[in-house]
């Protein structure tokens, strides 16, 4: 059996007169010394607790050594919302969880801003002893919303899309994508609310429109700690429209006097271009016998000299137009097949300066042979080698050409 509050502080004035009565009188405890004597050890123990706003909140007080000594729960206002097992606020989101002398668990549910706040669990010893657990809600952010886009939107204007979310708590963070890639060069604004708890945050993508961004996807992410991992995302499809860009693509790379030709204008454009005008020269195409227009294509058949030429492709829509040109080359076949050959006169050439230097060499050669055809006299038979000097040796050389029959030497 428990008992309220008031019987149990009357309880213990009664006990400490009966112990006065019982001790000596020279000895005097004071009732709080007894009481706190014999709670030694017992102290409540909590846990902050965070929520979502709308979600459950579960207050937990506990006490390991407990000597029957009451539990209660108040809120942030000091209201009491359980003593012991026994509720004293009327407010059907709280309601009883577990009630021990050892645990005093609450529940409070369908959250909101206004039950954040420190709670107190106290257990009634003498002196009382409390412990504080604090209650965050979380402000779930409202789904985001994408404005500033206006379709269409011509190539090379500025865009400037918002996105923005409100009720958050603590204030939300914003992300750019396009196409899944991240976009990093944003603005981000954060206000506080008319409520002073939650906060409403805008963040601006700036840009110029490209016509590569024309069915691009821009999506606006919102991450916040109450979405578990699960972010709210915006979305908005861009599109572009810009003037018609021009190719043409050729059937044959190497057109030749009496085949065919095919010329494909491919133009990109939004809206969709206008049907192609193929002209030649400037002007009209001359042979319209040979030269078929087909939509995109032009089909030139017997191709011959006289299609040499600028052929000119123009493609338009309400933005504008374009145009691209292609030049048109016709070549003689015979040309080209007495060219695919060896080249026969560069290889003559090539021999006959071979030739022509060899027999060059060849009389240069008989020439200095024959005018170098005699007899030579060594050093020994002109009688130099043994010579005191210059003069000797010119004059013994001239006086030994008799003798010199016997050391004649011969080129041969």
């Amino acid at each position: 059996m428990r008992l309220k509050p008031g019987a149990l502080l009357r309880f213990y004035s009664l006990c400490g007169i009966l112990v006065q009565e019982n001790l000596p009188d020279s000895t005097w405890f004071p009732v709080s010394q007894i009481l706190l004597n014999g709670s030694q050890g017992q102290f409540p123990l909590t846990q902050n607790v965070t929520v979502v706003e709308g979600g459950t909140a579960n207050l937990t007080c506990r006490v390991d050594q407990n000597d029957n000594t009451s539990l209660q729960w108040s809120n942030p206002a000091q209201q009491t919302l359980y003593f012991d097992d026994k509720k004293a606020l009327r407010d059907n989101r709280i309601e009883l969880v577990r009630a021990s002398w050892h645990e005093l668990s609450i529940s409070v549910s369908d959250v909101s801003l206004s039950d954040e706040g420190q709670y107190t669990c106290s257990l009634f010893t003498m002196p009382v002893k409390t412990s504080k657990a604090f209650l965050t809600v979380l402000g779930v952010p409202e789904k985001p919303q994408i404005t500033g886009f206006t379709s269409p939107v011509m190539e090379g204007e500025r865009m400037q899309l918002t996105c923005k979310t409100s009720g958050s708590k603590p204030a939300a963070d914003i992300r750019w994508f396009k196409n899944d890639k991240e976009v990093k060069d944003v603005k981000y604004l954060k206000e506080e609310d008319a409520n002073r708890k939650t906060f409403t945050v805008s963040s601006t993508l700036d840009f110029l429109a490209d016509r590569n961004d024309d069915g691009a996807v821009v999506s606006c992410r919102v991450d916040h700690e109450s979405l578990n991992s699960t972010p709210q995302i915006a979305m908005q499809v861009l599109e572009i429209h810009y003037t018609p860009l021009v190719k043409i693509i050729s059937s044959n790379s190497w057109p030749e006097e009496g085949q065919s030709i095919v010329l494909t204008c491919e133009s990109k454009g939004k809206p969709v271009p206008e049907p192609v005008l193929w002209t030649k020269d400037g002007g009209e195409l001359p042979d319209p016998e040979r030269m078929v227009v087909n939509g995109r294509v032009l089909s030139i058949s017997f191709l011959n000299k006289t299609d040499n030429g600028t052929y000119r492709c123009e493609a338009k829509n309400p933005i504008g137009r374009n145009s691209t040109e292609y030049v048109l080359i016709v070549h003689d076949p015979n040309a080209l097949a007495g060219q695919t050959g060896p080249d026969h006169a560069l290889i003559g050439g090539i021999v006959a300066v071979v030739v022509f230097v060899t027999l060059c060499s060849i009389i240069l050669l008989g020439r200095y042979l024959a005018r170098h055809k005699g007899t030579y006299l060594t050093n020994e038979a002109k009688g130099a080698e043994d010579a005191p000097d210059a003069d000797t040796a010119i004059i013994n050389a001239e006086g030994s050409q008799v003798n010199a029959e016997e050391k004649k030497e011969y080129f041969i």
